[in-house]
């Protein structure tokens, strides 16, 4: 018997991304069929959700009162036209580092604003105007109430009714205000636009003149604190002795604000000893090569002109001598003379050579006194540095301080120079486009999108409540919900026997839609494993009735039909029924096989069909569950492996006993089998978790009873059962 996969790690058989029908798994026409049969099922549901929002919708429209809204349109500019000078020329002010989108969101606040509807409330004499308090469908306030409440409450009103609206890439904007009375209306929202207009121009002139007051005292308290600062620093060098080349207002830094002779000197003479010290190591250095090498042997020395021509001379005479020599004897006259020349030429070669290297030496003594004599200047120069810096800490406090007075007072003139000159007659920014008029039909109610919006809101509810039905209910309507539900695959789908035909006939039947479809159940068990049909099938259900026993005989026969040995091994001992399919007496059988030592063999029985043998249940025993779950079903069924191609065991239903999943953990394979259109009320997936607790391998489902006719449209062809027609002389595509 092969070993049980484990079905948490793998729920799915070999090829999971294909169904029993060669469809891809969870495609969008399933997807669609679904949907399609999920709204056909509650299509009345739909349409009572949908009648009752849209009749709610329409009683609330006609109840409402209608209501007249006045529309004002203005131009709101970032440009300010200004007259300046006494020509009257007219020139444009443009802030150009404004933020557009920034700036007109924040025009749209101030109209919205409650300052601004509190103008306009005083403009239009609102405070206690009973009309306008009845256009707003509000009472008259009750006698006593505090004047601050009634003003709160015309204010609120206003603002409540107020409509601003600034289409995108546009700078016109539209005013709107809504009442019950249309004068109302139009008179409320040209109210708003010009207290806008006349509030902006108001705060553009309290802001310029309270700009130029504040900066001109500012630039008084800054031009004193200016002169003082300087002073104060002026009288402080003079009493340290401190000169510096000073540039007022260049950088707060002292090193790029002042620099005094010292400090240059001592930059100077400090960039003038490194040159020394780097010519006395290199003196140095090269002193040091001459004196450890040999005095005819430095490059140096044999560089020198002199040298060269005494080396020439020397070797002219050495030629001479060698030639003499070979003629005359050393007592000769020409060759004592030649040899007294060769000695003088070496005395003056030793000489010149000594000139060469001394003066080497004499180059390196200078350099090194330089480099004592500057390092001194520049150590004295440090000095009186060091004590001249002690006395600038002072000095560079007030400079910063004289520096930072000075460019608040430059920045403030600045600044003020800018305000005197923008400070003529300026015009508003904001202008009227079109003032409102009484609007001549009511803006709303409007029964029209009213009307729209409550069937798409009806839509949406009906949505919802047929999405929590369907998913409150596990009933098993159409193919696609055995994944869509319960995550198996699905192994086939066995349809209805139509009319009053029994189940038995029709599988007679090759050409039935029946047997057509135990074919194809068939087809996909061949195929359910890595390794083809699984030895041991256990066929299960999770309640009676569903269609298990006759799924059973009808796998057990179609495997048969192929040439396979199969028993049929009827597990149901409380209700069997195999042994009525075939034919046979259920005296003897599963229960006394279980019970004795006698061999398989004695106790199944042949069937009609060549290749099938059934073992029934037998007789009834008084525990059937200690039987089925002891040591011996599992050797009993692993003996019959060893004996037939294929085991199908009819297995008890999985809710209520201990049967099923015990059967089910010791075969190599369980199917399913789940009634169409049948109410569980969570008993397929409480059956299916105790199957997965004993890691049952689940092949998939087995969906029986199914009725394409009451599915939906398309899903009797989809599934095969109109697209061929048997006829009693041709067959027709």
């Amino acid at each position: 018997m092969a070993s049980v996969p484990d079905i948490q790690a793998s729920p799915y058989p070999a090829y999971p991304q294909y169904d029993a029908y060669g469809g891809l798994r969870g495609g969008l026409g399933d997807a669609l069929r679904y949907i399609l049969s999920v709204v056909r099922r509650n299509l009345w549901l739909i349409a009572a959700v949908i009648a009752v929002v849209v009749a709610a919708a329409l009683v609330w429209t006609m109840l409402q009162t209608p209501r007249y809204t006045a529309v004002t349109t203005v131009q709101i500019d970032d440009q300010t036209a200004s007259v300046l000078g006494e020509d009257l020329e007219d020139a444009v002010i443009e802030d150009s580092g404004w933020d557009i989108d920034r700036f007109l969101n924040t025009q749209l606040e101030v109209l919205r604003s409650r300052e601004l509807a509190e103008r306009v409330a005083r403009r239009l004499e609102l405070f206690g105007d009973e009309s306008f308090l009845a256009a707003m469908e509000v009472p008259p306030p009750a006698d006593g109430l505090p004047e601050r409440l009634r003003q709160d409450q015309v204010v609120g009103l206003l603002q409540a009714g107020l409509g601003v609206d600034l289409p995108r890439n546009s700078r016109v904007a539209r005013i709107s205000f809504d009442s019950t009375d249309p004068e109302m209306s139009a008179r409320v929202a040209n109210g708003f636009a010009e207290e806008f207009i006349q509030a902006s121009l108001r705060r553009r002139f309290d802001k310029s003149a309270y700009a130029r007051n504040f900066v001109a005292e500012q630039l008084d308290e800054a031009r004193a604190q200016l002169e003082a600062s300087e002073r104060e620093l002026n009288a402080y060098a003079r009493d340290a002795g401190l000169i510096r080349a000073r540039e007022p207002g260049i950088s707060d830094d002292s090193s790029n604000r002042a620099s005094s002779v010292t400090s240059s000197s001592l930059l100077q003479l400090n960039e003038a000893a490194n040159r020394a010290q780097a010519d006395r190591v290199a003196a140095e250095a090269r002193w040091r090569a001459e004196s450890n090498t040999p005095l005819l042997s430095s490059e140096t020395v044999l560089a020198d002109p002199t040298v060269q021509s005494l080396m020439q001379q020397r070797a002219a005479r050495r030629a001479e001598l060698q030639s003499a020599r070979e003629r005359y004897l050393d007592d000769h006259p020409q060759v004592r003379e030649l040899t007294s020349q060769i000695a003088e030429i070496e005395r003056q070669l030793n000489a010149a050579a000594r000139n060469v290297r001394n003066g080497i030496r004499a180059r390196y003594t200078a350099a090194r006194e330089a480099e004592s004599q500057l390092r001194g200047q520049v150590g004295r120069l440090e000095r009186e540095t060091l004590a001249e810096q002690d006395r600038s800490v002072r000095y560079n406090t007030l400079a910063r301080e004289a520096d930072t007075n000075r460019s608040i007072y430059d920045g403030l003139l600045e600044r003020y120079r800018e305000l005197n000159a923008s400070a003529g007659v300026a015009a508003s920014n904001i202008s009227i486009i079109d003032p409102a008029d009484p609007p001549l039909g009511p803006s709303s109610p409007n029964v029209m999108r009213n009307l729209l919006l409550a069937l798409i809101l009806g839509t949406a509810i009906a949505g919802v409540a047929v999405f929590l039905r369907d998913q409150l209910d596990d009933r098993i309507r159409v193919p696609e919900d055995i994944d869509a539900k319960f995550g198996i695959p699905l192994l086939g789908v066995v349809p209805r026997v139509p009319g009053n035909e029994e189940v038995g006939t029709a599988m007679e039947d090759p050409k039935s839609s029946v047997a057509e479809a135990y074919n194809s159940l068939r087809g996909s068990l061949l195929h359910a494993t890595r390794e083809g049909l699984p030895k041991i099938l256990l066929i299960t259900s999770s309640q009676p009735t569903e269609g298990k026993s006759t799924t059973s005989w009808a796998t057990a026969a179609s495997l048969a039909r192929m040439g396979r040995r199969v028993v049929l091994v009827d597990a149901d001992m409380r209700r069997p029924s195999i042994h009525r399919r075939a034919g046979i007496a259920n005296e003897r059988g599963l229960s006394d096989l279980l019970t004795s030592d006698a061999a398989p063999g004695d106790f199944v029985s042949a069937t009609s069909t060549e290749g099938l043998v059934v073992l029934p249940s037998g007789k009834q025993p008084p525990s059937p569950t200690e039987l089925l779950t002891g040591p011996r079903m599992a050797l009993l069924l692993e003996r019959l492996g060893e004996e037939y191609d294929a085991v199908v065991v009819d297995s008890p239903p999985v809710l209520g006993l201990a049967d099923a999943p015990a059967l089910a953990a010791i075969s190599d394979g369980v199917a399913f089998v789940v009634e169409s259109n049948r109410g569980g009320r969570g008993a397929l997936k409480s059956a299916l978790r105790r199957l997965r607790a004993v890691n049952a391998n689940v092949l998939g489902a087995v969906l029986t009873k199914f009725d394409p006719q009451r599915a939906g449209h398309g899903y009797s062809a989809y599934y095969g059962y109109d697209y061929y027609r048997y006829e009693s002389g041709a067959e027709k595509a």
